[in-house]
């Protein structure tokens, strides 16, 4: 008998890498730039950048 075997990609995986490294930089522009306003930009890129990468593994799962 033959069994059936999923060949998938990595995609996903990569993706969420990518973006999480990006959500990784805004968070870092958010704590350097604490009191002013590229915290708050900071924090927006972390939070959009980290919504995507959760997205990118659901995409591709």
């Amino acid at each position: 008998m033959t069994t059936q075997s999923e060949s998938g990609t990595d995609k996903g995986l990569g993706l969420a890498l990518a973006l999480g490294a990006l959500a990784a930089i805004g968070a870092a522009l958010m704590f350097t730039g604490a009191p002013d306003i590229e915290a708050a930009w900071g924090f927006a890129a972390a939070m959009i950048f980290s919504s995507l990468a959760v997205v990118g593994i659901h995409l591709w799962e």
